[in-house]
């Protein structure tokens, strides 16, 4: 069904006169320090430099047409600018269907924090106050 929905998205968006691609529609939506992640191998590389540089990664679970998602996504970059010393990524739900499943998402936005490799937290939804109260209690959770 996610790469139907994906197909769907891309045939309304070109009908509809809307030529952006994915990584121009978060552009919009997000700081410098938010990496998007359109590929796995991306996916792969932001988790090695997060792991090897002892970094907390916030991945964002999202899809650029989402009301909620849209809603979070400038609080997202404004907590990716607050704490650099965070690794922030958006995940596109729909261009990664099958690796999105594999995370058990079933709303969006879904936020993972991870430490090491290894899932320290979770939150979903599009709550503007209670997301940084999240990433506030991960990073203070998670000092060493």
């Amino acid at each position: 069904m996610g790469h139907c929905w994906s197909k769907f998205l891309r045939i309304f968006k070109c009908l509809y006169g809307d030529s952006k691609d994915e990584e121009e529609l978060y552009s919009e939506l997000t700081s410098k320090n938010v990496h998007i992640i359109t590929t796995i191998q991306s996916w792969e590389e932001k988790l090695t430099e997060a792991t090897r540089d002892g970094k907390i990664l916030v991945a964002n679970f999202s899809t650029p047409w989402s009301g909620p998602c849209r809603s979070i996504a400038p609080t997202y970059g404004e907590l990716a600018d607050k704490y650099p010393s965070l690794m922030f990524l958006t995940v596109d739900v729909d261009t990664l269907a099958e690796f999105s499943t594999s995370w058990e998402i079933s709303a969006t936005p879904t936020f993972f924090f991870i430490k090491e490799g290894r899932q320290v937290d979770k939150f979903v939804g599009a709550d503007k106050v209670q997301l940084p109260k999240k990433i506030a209690a991960v990073v203070n959770a998670t000092r060493v």
